[in-house]
């Protein structure tokens, strides 16, 4: 009995209802997701590399600015994609209960890459500071990813849990489980 209660206290955090993870299984925006967010990794890497170049001898200029372009662009793609994902499997565009802080502070990456895109074509930074709010982006983009991947860990730990435990931590098991009577 108490090796039960450990395995429920370990999965306690629930990200997917049940219903939840059947829509998000099901549905074609989950395999975009799991296309985009990887590309989105590789642009990010190959633009960081290109402005940390230009930072460090001057050199690359219009690769770096254009580089983050595609990272931004990216980051749109991913960002409507996700919304649409959230909405067939959450039943809203945005701030879901299980990603409600993963999507506040993504609203802080995309102003970021958006102030950058803004300030490139009014030209009103120095290419230096241009590639300052570039890193800023970038960096909130890190810790942006890390809760996401830090949900994927708490989904799938969640998942193994369930599958180890074939008594379900919810509400309604419980009560079917207390109607049934002992054994």
């Amino acid at each position: 009995m108490q090796s039960g209660q450990t395995d429920h206290a370990k999965s306690a955090f629930v990200l997917y209802s049940e219903e939840e993870r059947r829509r998000r299984d099901e549905s074609p925006w989950t395999l975009v997701q799991g296309i985009l967010a990887p590309v989105q990794f590789i642009v990010f890497l190959i633009s960081l590399a290109l402005i940390l170049r230009y930072l460090w001898n001057g050199q690359g200029l219009w690769a770096a600015e254009w580089s983050v372009v595609v990272k931004t662009l990216t980051l749109y793609a991913i960002m409507i994609t996700g919304s649409i994902w959230e909405k067939k499997v959450f039943g809203c565009y945005l701030f879901a209960r299980p990603f409600f802080w993963e999507d506040v502070f993504s609203m802080l990456v995309l102003a970021l890459h958006t102030a950058y895109l803004l300030a490139l074509y009014a030209g009103s930074l120095t290419s230096q500071s241009l590639m300052l709010v570039a890193l800023a982006a970038y960096a909130a983009y890190i810790v942006n990813a890390a809760q996401f991947l830090w949900k994927l860990r708490m989904a799938r730990l969640d998942h193994a849990a369930r599958q180890s435990n074939p008594v379900s931590p919810s509400p309604a098991s419980h009560q079917s489980t207390l109607a049934g009577g002992a054994a």
